[in-house]
């Protein structure tokens, strides 16, 4: 009788690494293989990774070095995503127990990667071609949430920005086909789910190699599949970011008002420095076309300080950047070197110290900016897609379409499932959430 075939896999990092899980998972099953909730009951473990930032690929092998002691219980261990992309095989060498390593532009190569395993190699690796114009495909995914369904319609990156690895880890931009992607967006619909999130390292560079929809064109059209009830997207750049965008959102009322368009920095000098290839200016142009809109459209954004050379002056034209637009959100994080990048060969003038001042001063003020924004709340009834429960608090957790977590207590005996829709009224709001009631 053949051995079952177990695997487990853990997912480092961002929405693109949890999606491309759920489709590593759907192909594994695919090839009869079985999920498990324990690295003890696998036979085969798998880690995706991520090296956006050094502590995400510190985790990584800290965790290849806890689990070690399971190879001699002969697991095979699986190396996947942007570390094993950027590593390559330079982690057999560093963890010799390890048999499979493959980047994301490899993943479609994945059936015939296991069957080597199987056969009893130990050495496999699928380090994809940077000029790949193949994307992962399949009608396996096995989606994870209960509530959302992820969509990846552009993958790679062209951009280039001088502090970041994308471009080296996910091979060069591609895009699918607006045909495969309102196909996959009629699928999910018909497994019930009402919410899609369109995902892609720069999402709103998609390019339609048959040349039928622009980007904004392809949100509306999923907005416009029956049933979704909710269409997201992130992340967009804002050298991208076009105006018939904001239109779209202002026109379709299935697309969530809430745009995510990362600046990077308030200085000139700085967003030179990394490539980013527009100028504050640009960016708040942009912002002014959202604010322009006739929904109220949130807006988040992410921060990265301490940039190599960033003076106290480019600091605080950050600060005035933050004050200026308002935002509901910001993801800010200190300046840290990666593998390959331009970036490493500038002088980081700027001290481990100084990078968590500025961090410090900069999520203060952006704290007080949300507590402001969220207090101008009370009193709103807004719709509210379930997300989970709290036992702690004894909280239904769920979230506006502006993506803004919205905490409350339900009269009924047994919780609303995630997915569903209720009108809740603001009561309370914190500088990272709103309290309310059922209506």
């Amino acid at each position: 009788m053949a051995t079952e075939k177990t695997f487990y896999l853990e997912t480092f990092g961002c929405q693109m690494n949890a999606h491309d899980s759920e489709k590593v998972i759907g192909t594994l099953r695919q090839q009869g293989y079985r999920q498990v909730e324990s690295e003890e009951d696998a036979g085969l473990i798998l880690y995706n990774t991520c090296s956006i930032r050094d502590k995400a690929e510190q985790k990584v092998f800290h965790r290849l070095n806890d689990s070690k002691r399971l190879h001699k219980e002969g697991k095979r261990f699986g190396v996947l995503g942007c570390v094993a992309q950027q590593e390559g095989e330079k982690i057999f060498e560093r963890a010799p127990y390890v048999s499979l390593v493959s980047g994301s532009a490899s993943y479609r190569k994945l059936p015939e990667m296991l069957t080597r395993l199987e056969a009893g190699e130990t050495r496999i690796t699928g380090l994809g071609d940077r000029q790949t114009n193949e994307t992962f495909e399949t009608e396996f995914t096995a989606r994870q949430s209960l509530y959302r369904g992820y969509i990846t319609i552009v993958e790679g990156c062209d951009k280039f920005c001088s502090y970041c690895v994308v471009p080296y880890t996910r091979g060069k931009e591609r895009s699918r086909s607006s045909r495969s992607v309102l196909n996959e967006a009629w699928r999910i619909a018909d497994l019930g789910y009402t919410e899609i999130q369109l995902l892609g390292q720069n999402v709103n560079s998609y390019r339609d190699p048959e040349g039928k929809c622009s980007f904004a064109e392809l949100l509306a059209a999923v907005g416009e599949v029956p049933g979704i009830r909710r269409v997201r997207f992130t992340t967009s750049h804002p050298k991208d970011f076009t105006r018939d965008i904001v239109e779209a959102i202002d026109r379709v009322p299935t697309l969530c008002n809430h745009v995510h368009l990362p600046v990077q920095s308030g200085s000139a000098r700085v967003l030179e420095r990394m490539g980013r290839e527009y100028t504050p200016e640009w960016y708040l142009e942009r912002i002014g076309w959202v604010k322009a809109a006739r929904r109220q459209i949130s807006l988040s954004t992410d921060i990265i300080v301490g940039f190599p050379g960033e003076t106290e002056n480019d600091f605080i034209q950050t600060i005035d950047l933050l004050v200026e637009v308002q935002f509901d959100c910001v993801f800010a994080f200190k300046y840290s070197a990666r593998p390959n990048t331009p970036a490493l060969k500038m002088i980081d003038t700027v001290s481990e110290d100084e990078k968590a001042k500025r961090l410090q001063v900069l999520l203060e003020r952006q704290r007080n900016i949300q507590k402001g924004n969220y207090s101008k709340r009370i009193g709103e009834i807004i719709e509210v897609m379930v997300e989970g429960l709290n036992s702690t608090r004894g909280q239904i957790v769920g979230r506006s379409s502006q993506n803004i977590p919205v905490n409350f207590r339900c009269a009924q005996p047994i919780a609303p499932a995630p997915g569903s829709y209720l009108r809740v009224r603001v009561t309370v709001a914190y500088p990272n959430s709103l309290v309310g009631e059922v209506v």
